[in-house]
């Protein structure tokens, strides 16, 4: 048996890579079921909410339900749901994470001028005509947040822009960094992962491929973390790093060897 009770798991570089299911995954997750270890699924993909991944994972035979899934769309919804109701929110983002925040009942405006709260997002329909309408509903100092810091996304065929990338040319505009990041790996996200596990920090692993977001929260909340090398961090970029994992693995597949 496992010391561990509960595992948060990424998603994007550790269980898939673009739409592939990587090598072993599955076997990895049968593998921490049966040492009785609750599962959390948290992407920091700012355009799903909880449902897509049981239709995601549901072809390669992985029951995932809904409840046990978060993702830095459905975690900064709900903190802008419950910190700034009736505010009306300014979105840099698409149309997935609008229908989320809408579902929400966060109240969104499209005119920059109107806005009393700035969330910035994955967006691949950026522009610079997008960018010079951040600037004017950033300008009166309302409160900006952001989705999430990845700069790229791991897809099939290398990595794209991702929020990160888009948050970076707001804050030049605009002179000022976010007032805080909302998904991995943010107090916020913490707190929201504990709260769907009800479980014991000191007896929850995290597992992911990213050390600014995966290992960091896991690390700040006072959790065991482990690098999987499947996605956008190797070797050489651990041996340059300032953050260090508990574990580093090959890939999930070696779960096995933590439990």
């Amino acid at each position: 048996m496992t010391d561990y009770e509960a595992v948060i798991l990424d998603v994007d570089g550790t269980i898939v890579r673009g739409e592939s299911l990587l090598p072993g995954a599955t076997d990895a997750l049968q593998t921490l079921e049966a040492a009785g270890c609750s599962r959390l699924l948290f992407s920091n993909n700012p355009t799903r909410g909880s449902n897509h991944y049981r239709e995601k994972f549901a072809p390669y035979g992985i029951d995932v339900d809904p409840t046990t899934v978060l993702t830095s769309a459905t975690v900064s919804a709900d903190y802008l749901a419950a910190t700034h109701d009736g505010e009306r929110v300014f979105l840099v983002g698409g149309d997935r994470l609008e229908a989320i925040l809408e579902d929400a009942a966060v109240e969104l405006t499209t005119d920059p001028d109107a806005a009393e709260v700035v969330l910035g997002s994955f967006d691949k329909h950026f522009s610079f005509g997008t960018l010079w309408e951040a600037l004017r509903a950033l300008e009166e100092d309302v409160p900006f947040y952001g989705t999430d810091p990845d700069a790229t996304i791991p897809i099939d065929e290398g990595e794209i822009p991702g929020s990160g990338a888009i948050l970076a040319a707001m804050e030049a505009v605009a002179g000022r960094e976010p007032d805080a990041i909302l998904g991995k790996p943010s107090a916020a996200a913490a707190a929201a992962a504990m709260d769907r596990l009800e479980t014991d920090p000191g007896k929850t692993l995290v597992v992911g491929d990213r050390l600014d977001t995966d290992i960091v929260l896991g690390n700040r909340a006072g959790m065991e973390t482990a690098l999987v090398l499947t996605g956008v961090t190797d070797r050489t970029a651990l041996a340059s790093s300032d953050v260090e994992p508990d574990h580093v693995l090959e890939s999930l597949a070696a779960v096995d060897t933590l439990l």
